[in-house]
């Protein structure tokens, strides 16, 4: 998975499956795409799910928003207590969530 802390007024956690990156998901006129820039940034490696956890439990604790896409980034946001699963929503059968505190 990639992590990418985007950092401003309130921080922009954005989670990622390494092999959805760069990659669109239509349904309808819905529309996901998982771009580079904003889920990987400048990370060249995948973290851990265990990094993953961490990162998470700690933004949470900082009052970050949450952007998770994918069935991994999913499990561990939903293991990491940051959401839980009725708040996954799917496109292109990819599930993501959105979380803004």
């Amino acid at each position: 998975m990639f992590v990418n802390i985007i950092r401003s007024y309130r921080d922009v956690v954005a989670v990622a499956d390494k092999e959805l990156i760069g990659k669109q998901f239509f349904e309808g006129k819905k529309q996901l795409d998982v771009k580079e820039s904003f889920y990987k940034g400048e990370n060249s490696n995948p973290l851990s799910k265990e990094e993953v956890k961490e990162i998470m439990i700690n933004m949470l604790n900082e009052d970050a928003t949450f952007n998770i896409v994918g069935e991994k980034s999913v499990a561990c946001a939903i293991e990491s207590g940051v959401i839980t699963p009725g708040a996954v929503l799917k496109i292109g059968g990819i599930p993501y969530s959105l979380v803004l505190l």
